[in-house]
């Protein structure tokens, strides 16, 4: 994963060594001409546009950059090589770190029933991610119940029932083309009734564009009144995930990102240009199908594979 970035980065190091040798010298070292940094820079916005990053995000790095590493004074390229490497773990540190969540503190802290209500457009990986967060609040001897809000497609209703008999836990559901705001409410009620920790709403995800979408995602947050909002986006869908997390957010506002389908060959590109895009953080990645295959998100895990 994130090949693309590790190979455009290696280049760019070898750019910047030769950079270095044409920097200017006096006794206290180089320093680095701002004509060169600039022809630096625009590779840099080359391969990360190639990597799918948002266009204001690559602009808030290279402001970055510069400010850190024009006018640096370097002994050798090998310094000014490890300055640049720094100077780009930082600023990718600090779009990745906008916000944060702890997840797991949250749910602990948070009166019962915790409703957590998930949205993200179809074939994200959405459906899996609640039976992964609800497999998670398993772990930690949570009781869980799941609310098949989806009730636009009746094999959104299927797969999340087939997710709740092997997890074992309640699932409330209607007739596909019921009300979700329904289910939603149903689901509520029947955790406070039974005393359940965490309540988990699917929705549906026909395209963001969709404005009877986005009145229904309304009306399911008037009456289920989350404490939490959580997008699911494909990290493979690069700005078109970027879009999506823009227009839920506008719609409804959300609190958190789940990023689906990381372990593909994904260029890298969608983490950073999502978390800069909505100023949230991203709470969990999913690495796999099986529920095991889920981590919270460490930008310095994602930092450290694109500089491996």
């Amino acid at each position: 994963m994130f090949k693309f970035l590790k190979g455009m980065f290696s280049k760019f190091n070898k750019e910047a060594e030769a950079l270095s040798e044409d920097a200017i010298s006096d006794d206290s070292g180089k320093v680095i001409k701002e004509s060169k940094l600039d022809e630096l820079l625009w590779n840099l916005e080359i391969g990360l546009m190639e990597s799918d990053v948002a266009v204001e995000v690559i602009e808030e790095l290279k402001v970055q950059l510069k400010t850190e590493l024009l006018g640096k004074r370097v002994k050798r390229s090998a310094d000014f090589q490890i300055a640049v490497n720094n100077a780009i773990k930082t600023s990718l540190q600090k779009i990745l770190t906008t916000a944060t969540l702890d997840f797991d503190d949250y749910i602990q802290k948070k009166e019962k029933p915790v409703v957590i209500m998930f949205v993200g457009v179809n074939g994200t990986g959405k459906t899996t991610a609640i039976a992964k967060i609800a497999h998670r609040l398993i772990g930690v001897k949570k009781s869980v119940v799941l609310a098949a809000g989806d009730t636009f497609r009746a094999g959104a209703i299927e797969q999340l029932t087939l997710h709740s008999e092997k997890l074992g836990v309640k699932i409330i559901k209607h007739q596909a083309g019921a009300d979700s705001a329904a289910v939603a409410y149903d689901a509520i009620e029947h955790a406070k009734a039974r005393y359940k920790d965490v309540v988990l709403v699917d929705t549906a995800g026909r395209m963001q564009t969709n404005t009877n979408l986005m009145d229904e995602m309304k009306k399911i947050k008037r009456i289920a009144q989350p404490d939490l909002v959580i997008f699911v986006g494909d990290s493979l869908a690069g700005n078109d995930a970027v879009e999506q997390a823009r227009k839920f957010d506008e719609a409804i506002g959300i609190d958190a990102i789940i990023l689906t389908k990381i372990d593909a060959d994904a260029k890298g590109g969608a983490a950073l240009s999502i978390t800069h895009a909505v100023k949230k953080p991203i709470i969990f990645v999913s690495t796999g199908q099986e529920y095991e295959q889920f981590a919270v998100f460490d930008a310095k895990w994602m930092i450290d594979r694109i500089f491996d």
